[in-house]
């Protein structure tokens, strides 16, 4: 919800007072704090052995292996994620405050799921699926982004409440 800063200014306010509270409290926090950089770790190596495979045409199980545990890895941050939204704000997804984060969050399970059904069912060959995997994995890196961005911004009230 928006607030007046500095008269003609409006800032945005992530957290209430008492969200901020909850936020603080929930062990989901550091479950998120803990899954985060080991996602973008799984993710940094993953891509590295997809982009392999694509310019050598070998280490395709190696890259497949990764890219199922990114996706597991993924899905097990997004249910976790959930939770936490649903102890900070009442809301399991698309709390006003993490929305368009949680709608691009949306598309990054559906590629990473789409990736699984290619691999699964065999409809779309090898080179295909690392095609989907890097999709992806730019999907996430955008959505990531996002989420850095709160972060930021969140640091940002906090400092801003605490001089206030």
């Amino acid at each position: 919800m928006p607030a007046e800063s500095g008269g003609a200014k409006k800032a945005f306010q992530l957290y209430t007072p008492e969200e901020r509270r909850r936020r603080d409290e929930t062990v989901w926090t550091i479950v998120q704090g803990v899954l985060a950089p080991l996602q973008f770790l799984v993710f940094l190596v993953s891509l590295g052995l997809v982009v392999r495979y694509l310019l050598t045409d070998v280490g395709y199980t190696a890259a497949t292996i990764s890219i199922v545990i990114k996706t597991l890895v993924l899905y097990t941050i997004m249910i976790t994620g959930a939770i936490w939204e649903k102890v900070v704000f009442g809301k399991y997804l698309f709390a006003p405050a993490f929305f368009w984060e949680d709608v691009f969050s949306m598309l990054v399970i559906f590629l990473h799921t789409l990736y699984l059904w290619a691999l699964l069912t065999g409809n779309i060959g090898p080179t295909g699926q690392m095609v989907i995997a890097l999709a992806a994995y730019c999907a996430y890196v955008i959505n990531a982004a996002q989420f850095l961005w709160k972060l930021r911004m969140a640091r940002l009230q906090g400092q801003a409440e605490a001089v206030a």
